[in-house]
Order: C-alpha cells, then structure tokens, then sequence
C-alpha cells in the first residue's frame, strides 16, 4: 500500500466525529508494533518521530526511512509525521524524506513570532503538500515546564490559525506530556468551543495523562487527532523487565523485545478501537 497523505487520514475523521490514533516511533520496535496493531484493528494509524526521538539517534534519516518503509508495506493506511519539531531544518528534513506531516512547535516564543515561524514554516511545507500542525497555549509537561491551568484560547486559535493557514492545531485543554498516571482532568467544554470555532482539527497532546473514558470524552466534545507516547513506552518497558526478570540469563535482545513489541501492538489495536467508535457526536 503506497504511503497515505496525512489529511487523507485527519480530514475524514474530523469530519465525522471520530479520533486518530497518532503514535510515536522511539526505535523501530515501536513502529513494527505500532502498525500491526492497526492492522488488527483494521484503522488507519500516523506514525510520529519527535525532534527529541531525532536527536537520540543522532540523525532523522534511518528511523524516518525504516519508518516509511514500514507505512509502506501496512496493509492499513498510515502516515508519518515529524512531531514537535522546533527546527526549521528539521521540517525540511522531514519533507524532503517524504513525510507526509509536520508538527511545527513554535509555541515557547512570543504570540507574534510564533505566528510569523509558524506561517512560514507552512507556507514551505503547502508548497510540498505536507499537512502542518502547530501548537497554541503551552500544554503542560514538555521538557519540565509545568503549567497547570494553561488553557488555549479560542478567539486567539481562530486568529491564529487563519493568519498561519495550519491544518490542525494542538491545544491546552488539561493534558500534559510525559504523564506516567492516567488522572488528567480534561476539559471537554473547552474542545467542543474550540471545535465550534475552528475550521481545523484538533488535535491533543499529552494524551497519555488521559483515561479511556476521557479519551472518549474528549473525541465526544471535538478532539480528532491523538498523540499517544508515554503510556505506550511505559508498556514497553514494563513488558521488557518481565522477561528480563523471568530469565536472569537473558542475553538476546530479539527474547524481550519481542514481549515488548507484543504488548504495544495489543495497545494500540485497543486504543484504535477506543478512539475509532462511531456514534460520538
């Protein structure tokens, strides 16, 4: 199956009212997995690598081409997205390996130089057909900074996303990044105004603090596309201390990866079918 153009995958779930999965790729286990639990669950699925994830493997190119290569050959649509970016060469990288998305984070900069980055930074990747997302009002937990009680605007999202002509706009609604604990109290009034003034998708981050339920809650009110790491690595690694434990002998990776990679790919074929369901709105 040839690579799926993001919005091919955002636009008809935003459309009718149903979520996206959208899973990071920290090593190429992840990515195995990731796609075979969409396959399972018979959705469509984006694939992301973070600027951190990049940085941690010394380059974008080997992990963005496996990673492609895996989307590739899915028997389910899939995308692959560039999350979190905060270097412009980065997203060129990212497009010019064929990427189908880029989420561009201008959003530790002033309102103003966030919009000017962000809309120029879009203008390059439209001129590509890449579908750009960015983030306004600072969500949570990223790198450290904590923000309780940050909360997107709507007028100021509706302002900035039509001066910037993004795709999808991520936004602070109670979720934070690299929550361990599922207990993040989302605020489900705000998504759906933000859902009844913009024209584009929403998309939440720090999805991992959420709970099944808040997840649903939060596809109910307006949310599209949901980006899911922590709780995902958390599994992981989890899965890979058993084996280690139930065999102190232990010396192929392939053994405890491979019950790694198992119980991410039953997570996510969970969590599709979570976020998927009909009948939201």
């Amino acid at each position: 199956m040839p690579l799926t153009p993001t919005d091919d995958i955002v636009g008809p779930a935003h459309e009718a009212g149903r979520g996206v999965g959208a899973f990071n790729v920290v090593q190429l286990e992840h990515a195995e997995a990731i796609v075979a639990g969409a396959e399972r669950a018979g959705q469509p699925v984006i694939l992301q690598i973070s600027e951190n994830t990049a940085r941690y493997h010394r380059a974008l190119a080997p992990l963005g081409h496996a990673s492609l290569a895996i989307a590739r050959s899915s028997r389910v649509p899939v995308a692959v997205h560039l999350d979190h970016a905060e270097s412009v060469d980065l997203v060129r990288e990212a497009v010019e390996l064929g990427f189908t998305s880029v989420m561009f984070d201008a959003s530790r900069l002033p309102y103003e130089e966030n919009l000017a980055a962000t809309r120029e930074v879009t203008r390059y990747c439209h001129r590509a057909n890449v579908w750009v997302e960015a983030e306004l009002g600072e969500v949570g937990g990223k790198d450290g900074a904590h923000a309780p009680g940050v909360r997107t605007d709507p007028g100021e999202a509706l302002a900035f996303t039509g001066a910037t002509a993004v795709d999808a706009l991520a936004v602070a609604v109670g979720s934070s990044h690299a929550m361990v604990t599922r207990d993040a109290a989302v605020d489900f009034a705000l998504i759906a105004r933000l859902r009844e003034v913009l024209d584009v998708p929403l998309v939440l981050h720090g999805s991992s603090g959420v709970d099944d339920d808040g997840l649903a809650g939060a596809v109910a009110a307006g949310m599209t596309k949901v980006n899911i790491s922590t709780h995902l690595n958390k599994l992981f690694t989890q899965a890979a201390r058993r084996e280690l434990a139930a065999n102190t002998a232990l010396t192929d990776t392939r053994a405890y990866l491979s019950a790694a990679r198992a119980a991410v790919e039953s997570e996510v074929a969970r969590l599709l079918e979570l976020l998927t369901a009909d009948g939201r709105r």
